[in-house]
């Protein structure tokens, strides 16, 4: 393991940084990339349907590279399509009915915990919430001021997501209630499931209000005095609407934890690892062929049907279907050469210095952006100018970085050294 945690905070990532306005790509808005224009895709819950993931795997191989990028937030990415590209993309997703409102396309940012209403381990099942948060948003006109990184997370109870540092998050609790949260405060107020995704919303709006004097695109980037306010101004807005809301406190998980590769338990679903987040044509078509597809925020996705019959298929494929996968935990942004502030081909280095599985989740990064990068605790791997930099990252603090230049070898060793057993 690596030296003790120092104090340092982690550097922003592209999320905080503030050099313009907000360029967040989406489906209608294509951002230019060295590999040619990139759209991303927003996938509410991660959830499709057979033929919605059909016709995603048609763009990738139609206008694109023919792969399909998984992001953080079980989002889809596609890459090298042509700058003309958007017009028939957007005719294409929408009449799959995944371009359901042309100016909310980029604020339907929704994570939502993958194995709802599929191994009962939840408080309750939260896919309702989805689609009726999904509606509210696409309805609302205020919800366009929201940026293209705002996020809302809705966790059945189990705690996956509201791990992630979203936004506003909704949980699951028992007697019909869920827990709301702004940002990362341990002030949650309770209201009746039904009126959860109401309350989200209107927890935004709130949150767009106190944002408007700064311009902060997310709760995070809020002024201390002005995020600590922020559950008090929410409270009072849904008493106002007649909701039975109470305040309370609920400490955030300390980590996300993701499913487990593997088939669930009690059920005919199957969740599946995505070395590096990438699937080609094949991979997807398998993925894509047994019911409904939910995608994760950690890159992955759950088959809803299919096992255990497809589980030796997908693993000839390539993909993760068991813990025991070297695979397992290792993740990387786009690097070198489809990025152009990426400093190192990171996919590569990364795909050598695979070893055996176990320890902490490792990210490797291209620049000190550090797109993409899991929350809880991780190994951060950065490229910079004179070599590459490895350190464990808690919460939002680095411990002491260890310099590792560009020595595969001896990366791959200063990688496996800082994985190590997991702490206490």
């Amino acid at each position: 393991m690596l030296a003790a945690m120092s104090a340092t905070p982690l550097p922003p990532d592209a999320a905080c940084t503030r050099s313009g306005g907000d360029a967040c790509p989406g489906t209608l808005r294509l951002h230019r990339a060295d590999d040619g224009a990139l759209a991303r895709i927003r996938i509410p819950g991660g959830v499709l349907t057979p033929r919605q993931a059909e016709v995603l795997g048609e763009a990738a191989g139609r206008l694109g590279d023919g792969g399909l990028h998984l992001t953080s937030r079980g989002n889809v990415q596609l890459r090298g399509l042509a700058e003309d590209a958007g017009p028939e993309l957007a005719r294409l997703l929408g009449e799959a009915g995944l371009l359901p409102s042309g100016p909310h396309e980029r604020v339907r940012n929704v994570v939502a915990s993958p194995l709802a209403g599929l191994d009962g381990r939840g408080a309750a099942d939260i896919r309702p919430w989805l689609t009726g948060l999904d509606r509210l948003i696409c309805a609302s006109d205020r919800a366009t001021g929201l940026s293209g990184r705002f996020l809302f997370a809705l966790d059945d109870g189990r705690g996956d997501v509201d791990a992630l540092g979203a936004d506003i998050t909704l949980i699951a609790l028992a007697g019909e209630r869920a827990a709301l949260r702004a940002g990362a405060s341990d002030t949650v107020l309770t209201v009746p499931a039904g009126d959860a995704p109401r309350a989200a919303l209107l927890a935004a709006g709130a949150f767009l209000d106190a944002a408007r004097p700064t311009g902060a695109w997310r709760v995070k980037d809020l002024s201390g005095d002005v995020a600590a306010a922020l559950p008090g101004e929410v409270l009072r807005r849904l008493r106002r609407a007649g909701a039975d809301a109470v305040a309370g406190s609920r400490p955030r998980p300390p980590g996300a934890v993701p499913p487990e590769p593997g088939p669930v338990a009690g059920s005919p679903a199957l969740c599946v690892g995505v070395p590096l987040g990438r699937l080609d044509a094949a991979q997807w078509r398998l993925l894509s062929g047994a019911g409904e597809l939910r995608l994760t925020p950690w890159r992955g996705a759950v088959v809803t049907e299919g096992a255990p019959g497809l589980l030796g298929e997908l693993a000839a494929a390539g993909l993760i279907t068991g813990p025991d996968s070297p695979w397992a935990g290792v993740g990387a942004c786009i690097g070198r050469p489809g990025c152009a502030r990426s400093l190192a081909d990171v996919r590569s280095l990364a795909a050598a210095a695979v070893g055996p599985p176990g320890g902490l989740p490792v990210y490797w990064s291209g620049c000190e952006r550090r797109c993409g990068h899991p929350h809880g605790e991780w190994v951060d791997v950065v490229a910079t100018a004179g070599g590459h930099r490895v350190s464990v990252v808690r919460g939002e603090r680095s411990g002491t970085p260890v310099a590792a230049g560009d020595d595969p070898a001896a990366l791959a060793a200063a990688v496996a050294a800082a994985r190590g057993p997991r702490t206490a």
